[in-house]
């Protein structure tokens, strides 16, 4: 459909009006205002959002059912392909000498190194992805949060390529016929895109915690504010020895593993 120059500067102006004026752009053409809409200081901020997982409350929680990969999945509108080489995963397990291949030995972190634990992305403070992303499609926010906006990416997968832990999932194929069930606050992805873990930010934005560490029955997944010396995830990293993922690489990465 074209657009004449008159109406594209009606539209412009339409726009305009609504970003000043008391009532929105929903009201003025006669739409209803989104129920979700937050309240000045609603949303959970943070200097820098970091994760801490607690290894032995997880690995002695054995009827949790992946309950944090359960509720990834559900509220991010996350397929269950059954083609392994296209799945999608945005929390998952995986195998403790995998995910630290030179810190664990038979002293020290023996049975990480046999059992499985959630892995996600780790939100760097130095990510390699957003470097080598030509069209920002994946960036970092000023509070940590590496981000992905599926309308920018284009299917390259060079952020794929740079991240070293493996925390990014193309899309070969179209994931919509593989969910169940649609979660209607969240958008579903098409085919040809690259997604991963947000850390929730839209549901920090309505005053969430991610929807992992909601779920977790035996709460070893904590969440919080590594600025903040009262937050509960420096608590926890100062009172306890932790680990994270590839150190060596210089990336900083925000995802912790109390051991």
């Amino acid at each position: 459909m074209k657009i004449s120059r008159r109406t594209a500067l009606k539209l412009s102006l339409l726009t305009g009006l609504s970003l000043t004026r008391k009532h929105s752009l929903f009201a003025m053409v006669g739409f209803a205002k989104p129920s979700n809409l937050l309240a000045p200081g609603a949303a959970l901020k943070a200097g820098r959002w970091a994760m801490a997982i607690d290894v032995k409350k997880c690995l002695a929680a054995k009827d949790c059912h992946d309950a944090c990969i359960g509720a990834c999945r559900e509220a991010h509108n996350i397929p269950d392909i059954p083609n392994k080489k296209h799945e999608v995963k945005w929390v998952w397990r995986e195998q403790g000498d995998h995910l630290f291949p030179d810190q664990l030995d038979e002293y020290r972190g023996a049975e990480l190194a046999r059992q499985t634990v959630p892995a996600l992305c780790n939100h760097c403070a130095s990510p390699p992805c957003t470097r080598v992303c030509p069209t920002g499609a994946t960036f970092k926010r000023s509070d940590g949060i590496v981000v992905m906006d599926p309308h920018r990416c284009i299917g390259c997968r060079f952020c794929m390529a740079a991240c070293p832990y493996g925390s990014r999932s193309f899309n070969w194929e179209d994931p919509r016929p593989y969910l169940k069930q649609i979660n209607p606050d969240y958008p579903t992805r098409t085919k040809g895109v690259v997604e991963k873990c947000t850390f929730c930010d839209k549901r920090l934005a309505q005053g969430r915690p991610p929807a992992c560490v909601a779920a977790c029955p035996a709460g070893a997944m904590v969440f919080g504010d590594l600025k903040d010396e009262k937050s509960p995830v420096v608590r926890l990293l100062g009172e306890n020895y932790s680990i994270c993922r590839k150190p060596e690489l210089g990336t900083s990465p925000g995802v912790y593993y109390v051991v």
